[in-house]
């Protein structure tokens, strides 16, 4: 238990940190962000009025329409066109100034020729030179196939007797949620609970790298402590803050509204998946030369394991794919979500937690044994990964 010395060490250095308090207060006002953002969303998503992702387009082309005809003007659509009543003459000569994109000509009389059963014929004059002209000709004509289904439509009616008509009535009974708003819902949740998992790495490059960068290996090693208890004991710190910041972030989420069913399992899966990650933070750490090695490295191993986490559990929420199971993050979602969990789909991902973090921490602490790794010249890493295998190289007679 001599790790717990340097645990103990660490962890008071950590939190007297300045760059500590830093990052405590940045999740927390991201964490802060992203619950307002998502609610927000989340309200507009279940509301009638729905929400819009694309920009909005009011008022984005101007078209004239000649003559009195709202019977047709009422049905162009006004989120996109900005429309106009005025005379032939007037429309044209706006036209001609490019104050307009184009202009719509209908016949006075049109309306008495639709109730004649006669062809009207409309007109459109566009500014050649406005590339808008594309969205006011689909929209001009958009219309004109809508108001020509009506009339049809109202034709026919008026020749088919009453008693011969259908009254069809469809209910539409919705069950549950649709995929995208259960993705949204419950990949928002993951996210925010994975969220500090990946934000104290910075912690372990300092910790570890900052032994080389400040010349205190060799201190450290010296002390009557094993490597592996130097390397568990720094980890072990970072993963006690860890702890602290996931309880943190779950207990905010209680208290904002959020639907976290079995929070205490949610909490431990969290926490248990942050030992592989710092792990293999580790191993990206003793392995690094300074600080802009590791930070480069830790970039790319982070982009992998976030896929890991993601992809399967959006796997899950679409096809609920057996195989899925494999990532922490698919336990976590199905544990809040409140799913009945087989057994085997426990040990799954418990099984990976614990198979990657015994590797990453063995190699890391090998690593940190050897003195060309430490100090250097350090081997490359396909020698490097032989020399862990047990492949050593042949010396020459």
């Amino acid at each position: 238990m001599r790790f717990l010395k340097i645990t103990k060490w660490e962890l008071k250095n950590i939190l007297m940190s300045k760059k500590f308090l830093m990052i405590f207060i940045v999740q927390f006002g991201v964490l802060i962000l992203m619950m307002s953002f998502f609610n927000t969303f989340i309200t507009n998503l279940d509301s009638n009025e729905g929400i819009s992702l694309s920009p909005s387009l009011t008022g984005f082309a101007s078209i004239d329409v000649s003559g009195n005809n709202s019977h047709f003007t009422d049905k162009l659509n006004k989120d996109v066109l900005n429309i106009g009543i005025l005379n032939y003459n007037e429309s044209l000569d706006r036209l001609s100034d490019g104050k307009i994109t184009a202009v719509l000509d209908i016949p006075e009389n049109s309306l008495e020729k639709i109730n004649n059963f006669q062809t009207i014929n409309m007109d459109v004059y566009v500014n050649s030179q406005d590339p808008k002209q594309v969205v006011v000709l689909k929209e001009v004509n958009s219309t004109v196939e809508a108001f020509s289904n009506s009339i049809s439509d109202q034709w026919i009616n008026s020749l088919v007797p009453s008693e011969n008509t259908v009254n069809t009535q469809i209910k539409e009974e919705k069950r549950g949620e649709s995929l995208p708003l259960q993705i949204i819902k419950k990949m928002m949740i993951a996210m925010l609970l994975f969220f500090p998992l990946f934000l104290f790495g910075n912690i372990v490059i300092d910790s570890i790298v900052g032994e080389k960068e400040r010349k205190t290996g060799e201190i450290l090693i010296a002390m009557p402590l094993s490597h592996s208890d130097i390397i568990i004991g720094k980890n072990l710190a970072t993963i006690l803050v860890i702890a602290l910041q996931v309880g943190i972030w779950v207990l905010i989420l209680l208290i904002s509204g959020f639907a976290l069913k079995n929070p205490i399992l949610v909490y431990i899966g969290v926490v248990l998946t942050s030992f592989p990650i710092i792990g293999i933070t580790s191993v990206v750490a003793a392995y690094s030369k300074n600080y802009k090695e590791a930070g480069i490295g830790l970039s790319f191993i982070y982009i992998i394991i976030v896929g890991f986490l993601i992809v399967p559990a959006l796997a899950y929420i679409s096809n609920g794919s057996a195989s899925s199971n494999i990532s922490p993050m698919t336990l976590v979602m199905r544990l809040f979500s409140g799913d009945n969990i087989p057994l085997v789909d426990f040990i799954i991902p418990i099984f990976f937690i614990v198979i990657i973090s015994i590797i990453s921490y063995w190699v890391s602490i090998k690593l940190f044994k050897r003195d060309d790794v430490v100090f250097g010249p350090r081997p490359g890493l396909i020698r490097l990964t032989l020399d862990l295998i047990g492949i050593k190289k042949r010396s020459k007679k």
